[in-house]
């Protein structure tokens, strides 16, 4: 490879990477695709996949990250474009948006599939134990989860929007805890998961809260239900 080759190389590579970081910078939905990336990586070292199954995830997250890539090159292009709203500007975004939610449709399915093994595992075995509880403990379980939301959001009003928790989702992921503890069957706790996801994503494309708040609303109100249930069981 000559020395100018590998300059123009370099620079198309530089170029590329900027592309990147725009839209990562830039782009809400490219920061969502990028976490989620993330853990679900995370989870298939965790769990031990097979190779098959590592090239399916492998797949089907860059095909995630591509199609947002392109929808969001053709956005910029379109606006760039045409600056003033008109009908074939808007089929061409749509049509660019309808990628991404083909992708992250095809995304969905394969962790489903890919993972729904190892989770039916880990879920059998911690439903080992028969938790006693009654419908009233259920509402003072949720009443818990409400006040523990409002005492943080209290707490750290001062620290900015981004560590102040949504409440929605911490109770939507409380009811999903709730569930999966009672239910012997995988498939309904992943569907009443799966359900609170849907209300995380609607929330997060309404921009009620910015995406860390939402995470950390999830994550409060699963962890305050599976504490509640471990100290109720301990007495």
């Amino acid at each position: 490879m000559s020395k100018h080759s590998f300059s123009r190389w370099r620079r198309s590579f530089r170029f590329a990477y900027e592309g990147i970081k725009y839209a990562l910078d830039t782009q809400g939905n490219m920061k969502f695709h990028f976490f989620v990336a993330f853990l679900v990586l995370f989870a298939a070292l965790f769990v031990h996949l097979n190779k098959i199954d590592i090239l399916f995830i492998l797949l089907a997250v860059t095909l995630m990250i591509v199609t947002e890539l392109i929808n969001t090159a053709v956005e910029k292009t379109v606006d760039l474009a045409m600056p003033e709203r008109h009908p074939m500007a808007k089929i061409a975004k749509d049509v660019a948006a309808a990628s991404v939610l083909v992708s992250a449709v095809f995304a969905v399915v394969v962790g489903m599939v890919v993972f729904y093994e190892p989770i039916n595992q880990l879920f059998q075995q911690t439903k080992q134990q028969d938790y006693r509880t009654s419908a009233g403990m259920i509402w003072v379980l949720l009443g818990l989860v409400v006040l523990s939301v409002i005492v943080i959001e209290t707490r750290f009003s001062d620290k900015g929007k981004f560590v102040r928790p949504s409440l929605l989702s911490a109770v939507a992921f409380a009811i999903s805890t709730v569930i999966a503890i009672f239910v012997d069957y995988t498939i309904v706790a992943l569907l009443a998961y799966l359900l609170s996801a849907l209300i995380f994503i609607i929330l997060y494309d309404k921009k009620t809260r910015p995406f860390p708040a939402l995470i950390l609303g999830g994550i409060i109100g699963a962890a305050v239900t599976i504490f509640a249930f471990i100290f109720i069981n301990l007495h």
